[in-house]
């Protein structure tokens, strides 16, 4: 016979209080299916299995709403979500070693006449920026399949592949044999069961021999390497092909193309004025420039996506999915979100922006680098 628990008693065993249970039933992320023989509510095996997994969730730092969307993803199963904490589990404890270790060192130090620079204080807490963002990608991040056709077009008759930079797995064709590298463990521990091996490594420093691949490509990640032009020479050293997906900030018609960022975060341009050009990437590798186009309903919420949907950008989950969001700082982007609140509420958008209801793309400067 099924073992029922009363609220009470998972609140014991959990540590949370009956009304952090409450609440999870109001909102419908965990509710109590059994009922006891006086006819009150019960968790059932089940139940308790989902509270698990919210609870952990929860106490890795994601919100309600992000946490929902990850218990009800249809295509993860019980192992799968253990999987994944088990990953985030073990990044947050490597983290916190890290810090240990760090914070360890210093009095030693200043008790020898040291001073720790200003810098090195604050790598003790510098996570690199896909940790921040990446518990955020499921929920917003999925493979848009008219630009995963571009890129999968570019490859060629490629069969072995390396994805450098490859996130969650997005972009990843299915039908060819993949390798995977990504730096972050937050991001490889969200990627779905069945998807290509991953290798914990950087795109400056590839661990495989020359010519190991037919083809390497990279999607939307090239602007978080330390240095792009190595990067994409190892890319170049490592395979026949080069695909990457990537975005030209260096034009100057960019910013007044994209409404948000003309509009409500002109800082974004200062962000990126550092990169080497689009130009400069390609002429590192002797690509070609394409540009791809951004259909008006893109199924990924990368950075430009929501040109003709901007109350997206209004969603919480969206922007953590977004790292130039993160890098504006919580000030310019509140600001940002106010104002374009007030615009979308009072009409004020839709008058400036009406003839974008017409275009069902846009150019809005992401390119292929095809070498």
């Amino acid at each position: 016979m099924e073992e029922h628990l009363t609220v009470g008693r998972v609140a014991e065993l959990a540590c949370v209080s009956v009304r952090t249970l409450h609440h999870y039933d109001e909102i419908g992320l965990v509710r109590p299916s059994a009922r006891m023989g006086a006819g009150y509510r019960a968790y059932a095996a089940g139940d308790v299995e989902r509270l698990r997994e919210v609870l952990a969730y929860r106490r890795l730092g994601f919100g309600l709403r992000e946490i929902a969307d990850l218990v009800d993803d249809p295509d993860t199963d019980a192992v799968a979500h253990l999987r994944r904490l088990r990953g985030l589990l073990l990044e947050q404890r490597d983290r916190a070693a890290a810090m240990v270790t760090a914070i360890d060192t210093e009095p030693e130090a200043r008790a020898r006449g040291i001073r720790t620079t200003s810098e090195d204080q604050l790598k003790v807490f510098g996570a690199q920026l896909y940790d921040t963002i990446g518990s955020a990608y499921p929920v917003t991040r999925r493979t848009e399949p008219r630009i995963a056709a571009r890129v999968w077009e570019a490859l060629g008759d490629a069969r072995t592949v390396l994805n450098v930079g490859a996130g969650t797995g997005s972009y990843e064709p299915p039908d060819r044999d993949v390798t995977a590298v990504e730096p972050s463990a937050v991001m490889r521990a969200q990627r779905p069961a069945g998807a290509a091996p991953c290798v914990a490594a950087e795109a400056e420093s590839l661990p495989f021999p020359d010519q190991s691949f037919d083809a390497a490509m990279a999607f939307s990640t090239i602007h978080h390497w330390r240095d792009p032009i190595a990067g994409l020479r190892e890319m170049r050293r490592v395979a026949r092909r080069v695909v990457v997906f990537t975005h030209d900030a260096h034009d100057t018609a960019w910013r007044d193309r994209f409404r948000l960022i003309r509009d409500y975060l002109p800082e974004v341009t200062g962000l990126v004025a550092g990169r080497p050009s689009v130009q400069r990437l390609a002429g590192t590798i002797g690509a070609r420039l394409e540009p791809v186009l951004i259909p008006w309903d893109c199924a990924d919420g990368f950075f430009e996506a929501y040109w003709r949907r901007p109350e997206a950008y209004l969603d919480e989950p969206v922007r953590r999915a977004i790292s130039l969001w993160t890098r504006v700082g919580p000030e310019v982007e509140q600001r940002a979100v106010d104002r374009l609140r007030d615009d979308l509420s009072s009409g004020r958008w839709s008058e400036r922006n009406g003839d974008l209801a017409d275009l069902d793309a846009a150019e809005l400067g992401l390119r292929l680098l095809v070498a």
